[in-house]
């Protein structure tokens, strides 16, 4: 058995740590209240856009550059992911389940002949694909718990500008959707091309634009496309925050039930030490 001096010093210890991960929980509880209200603001308007670009695919006036955003392509040789993760690590499963559906993602489409490459938001994203599979267009980090369009508008050019050369044939973003506190749930959503609303989905019989459709609509797509990636940026801020408070609460109760049991085994161990003390006075004043 460890020595009770031995056993002191893991108490410390694991104390010491548990002070840690209970000020990491009051700070991932803080951001992830701001990045809850964040998200639940501004998903009907995410969601409302979503539905505004199903209806502009529809559209019979779309014409020029706008087609390129809004129609199929013959064949899909080449596959654009917006992979969204953590920039830190420290929180249970988020970035790890987020990175699994990637990689299931990834074979899917290699199985059907397809490249695929990532453009990453995010450290972790980035730091398992480095070293695993160097498929990285390009990379973003340090966004911050509360970005703006400023911080997401580079993001949007390159999966817009990459679609519309033809260096993508889709593009799809892989993050993890805020449910609740205790549920994230990472999801692969379509991003490019828009794909129209259901025939049955009711809309105006005729639009009017000016000066152009092909204007007025390339700016609404280019608009509400960056729309969506925020939203997906939000989501996953949210669930990191979430997925990081719960994953400290669990260390710092794991933390102070093992000083439970150390405390314990020391507490027996200092009976031991005492008991065998007695017993070596016995013993001698018994010889004497």
């Amino acid at each position: 058995m460890p020595s009770t001096r031995e056993i002191r010093r893991r108490i410390r210890s694991v104390k010491n740590i548990s002070q840690v991960t209970k000020a990491m929980e009051a700070v991932a509880a803080s951001k992830m209240r701001r990045a809850q209200n964040q998200v639940l603001a501004t998903r009907p308007y995410a969601k409302k856009a979503q539905e505004v670009l199903s209806y502009i695919a529809r559209l019979n006036t779309t014409e020029g550059d706008l087609d390129v955003l809004i129609n199929e392509r013959a064949e899909i040789k080449r596959v654009g992911v917006l992979l969204i993760t953590a920039d830190k690590g420290l929180a249970g499963g988020f970035n790890a389940n987020v990175i699994r559906s990637m990689a299931q993602f990834i074979r899917k489409q290699r199985a059907e002949g397809r490249e695929v490459e990532v453009i990453t938001v995010g450290r972790k994203g980035r730091d398992w694909l480095l070293r695993y599979d160097p498929v990285v267009r390009a990379e973003f980090m340090g966004l911050g718990d509360v970005p703006t369009t400023n911080d997401i508008a580079p993001i949007t050019r390159i999966l817009l500008d990459d679609f519309r050369s033809g260096h993508f044939d889709q593009v799809y973003a892989i993050y993890t959707d805020f449910v609740n506190t205790l549920v994230q749930k990472p999801v692969v959503q379509k991003l490019l091309p828009v794909e129209p609303a259901e025939t049955d989905s009711a809309m105006a019989p005729d639009y009017i634009f000016e000066p152009s459709a092909a204007a007025v609509l390339s700016e609404v797509l280019i608009g509400f496309t960056e729309v969506q990636v925020l939203q997906a940026v939000y989501e996953s801020s949210a669930s990191e925050h979430s997925a990081r408070m719960v994953a400290m609460r669990n260390a710092t109760e794991a933390a102070d039930e093992l000083v439970d049991d150390l405390t314990l085994r020391y507490n027996k161990a200092r009976q031991e030490g005492i008991t065998r003390e007695l017993m070596d006075i016995i013993g001698g004043s018994v010889a004497e």
